[in-house]
């Protein structure tokens, strides 16, 4: 009889869970953000929102991945305290319940604001150690206009952002830091060492686009030292212009084993961000609203975009300042339904959006909408036109209602929303390469919009994201701080080397 075969023990896979709650936050806003704006996910359905861990993928099956809560919301407003109140506690509940973990994916976005709090990204990651413990493996992933302070490098083992903006790396991003979290935990390897170096520069996302130098070069270089022998990761933040926070400014920090290799990496990206910082120009070229609006009407391209840029939605701004679409419907050029077309996206206006859809397409209504939030800078907008279409069922606007004034075609929502795609157009029976002008409520344009652009200004415009920071009158940020001390003396730019979760931190809160 064959002697039976020893009972192999099938190889344990890491359990990680994923967490995180991701908003840019503007405080120069007078909005605020509640829950529902985040559109938490929870348990397995956390899943579902990274590609690379569907079902099959190599990186699903090499860990035993438990969502606990993750959510994230259009940036906007500070965040109100019972809301973070509200999430956080449910989001560290659902980590508890998990029971004993390897490690944790922190994803977030890394410029919340949260009422009474200066730092929401470390207030919430140190109450996630105090319920999984110092020893779990944290691997942060971030956008590069987060906020990176010494606390959140401590508080985290690996932590990486990303490396293009428009941000058409973010997926990869995300995937690289549940890698490099799922690399350490196979290797057994101690804890990497983590050089941090914060840059007394703060600048706009429109200022620092790696689609033009200087961030083109200045980014490059981050892969030439993640692919030095010793280094595991490097970032560069940019940081969030528009919250007026000491954690706000620029910062780098290099991950790796190898002490030597992670501070000359550090050290050389973070010099590369200040030598640069007298290049750093718009992505496009600028002017007054008039003035853009001037030159695209003389100018042959169509179609022509214009970013309005002050109240940006998905930079931090309410998305309801009328400024920018007074100005436009005031032009005698388009006071003809037979002058240039003009779409404008887009305008937030709940009691017009249900005025136009009880009206119903092809009726002419006379409605009212706008600065319900910031009123700051025009107040509400009365305008008389025909309702071209209406849709229902958008994840952030709810419904949208299309109004055409004069050439004048507006996009009315119950919610605020971003419109960055081209299907946002044409779902709504709109077609944008058609029209004269197209004007969007955003910086730069973002990849649809960029490729349908025969040509591009961006209005520098008023609004909670006003593109003039010095104007916009920061008051707790550390200083000095390029632009708003042109003449500073150079800064330190020494790399900290910033110790593990499991031991104290230790040093200035720089």
């Amino acid at each position: 009889m064959p002697q039976s075969q020893p009972q192999l023990r099938p190889r344990l896979r890491p359990v990680i869970a994923i967490a995180g709650l991701g908003i840019e936050s503007s405080t120069f806003s007078p909005a605020r953000t509640e829950a529902p704006a985040f559109h938490p996910r929870r348990g397995p359905e956390v899943l579902d929102r990274y590609p690379f861990l569907t079902p099959g993928q190599p990186l699903r099956d090499a860990a035993d991945w438990r969502g606990a809560l993750v959510g994230k919301a259009l940036p906007g407003g500070t965040v109100t305290a019972a809301a973070y109140a509200e999430l956080s506690g449910e989001l560290i509940d659902r980590l508890r319940e998990l029971g004993p973990l390897d490690g944790l994916w922190f994803d977030i976005h890394g410029a919340m604001t949260v009422e009474g709090l200066d730092d929401a990204e470390v207030d919430l990651l140190a109450r996630i150690r105090e319920a999984i413990g110092p020893d779990v493996l944290v691997s942060t992933s971030m956008d590069l206009h987060g906020n990176v302070s010494r606390p959140l490098v401590h508080l985290s083992d690996l932590i990486t952002c990303y490396r293009m903006a428009p941000h058409e790396d973010a997926m990869e991003t995300k995937e690289r830091a549940a890698r490099n979290l799922v690399d350490l935990l196979a290797s057994g390897a101690p804890r990497p060492l983590k050089a941090w170096v914060p840059v007394p520069v703060l600048l706009a996302g429109e200022q620092t686009s790696t689609r033009i130098e200087p961030a083109k070069s200045v980014y490059a270089a981050v892969e030439d030292v993640e692919a030095a022998d010793g280094v595991t990761d490097a970032a560069i933040w940019v940081g969030y212009a528009w919250a007026d926070e000491p954690r706000n400014r620029a910062a780098v920090v290099v991950t790796g084993p190898d002490q030597a290799a992670v501070t000359a990496g550090a050290e050389r990206l973070a010099r590369g961000v200040w030598d640069a910082r007298d290049d750093f120009a718009f992505v496009a070229p600028t002017g007054t609203l008039g003035d853009c609006l001037d030159e695209a009407l003389a100018a042959d391209a169509r179609p022509y975009f214009i970013s309005d840029t002050g109240d940006n939605p998905t930079a931090g701004g309410a998305g309801d300042v009328t400024w920018g679409l007074q100005h436009v419907l005031a032009r005698p050029e388009f006071k003809d339904p037979s002058g240039p077309v003009v779409l404008y996206a887009s305008l937030p206006g709940p009691s017009a959006v249900d005025t136009a859809v009880k009206a119903g397409v092809g009726a002419t209504v006379t409605v009212t909408a706008g600065a319900e939030v910031d009123d700051r800078h025009a107040g509400p907008l009365t305008m008389t036109g025909v309702v071209h279409s209406v849709r229902h069922g958008d994840r952030d606007a709810g419904t949208e209602a299309v109004l055409r004034v004069g050439s004048v075609i507006v996009i009315l929502t119950r919610l605020r929303k971003p419109y960055h795609l081209e299907s946002d157009f044409t779902g709504l029976e709109l077609d944008p390469r058609t029209a004269d002008l197209v004007i969007v409520k955003i910086g730069y344009l973002e990849p649809d919009l960029f490729a349908m652009a025969a040509d591009w200004k961006m209005a520098l415009t008023p609004g909670g994201v006003d593109q003039d920071l010095v104007r916009l009158g920061h008051h707790r940020i550390r200083r000095p701080m390029f632009p708003f001390d042109p003449a500073m003396a150079a800064p330190d730019l020494t790399a900290r080397i910033v110790a593990p979760a499991n031991r104290p931190l230790t040093g200035p809160e720089e």
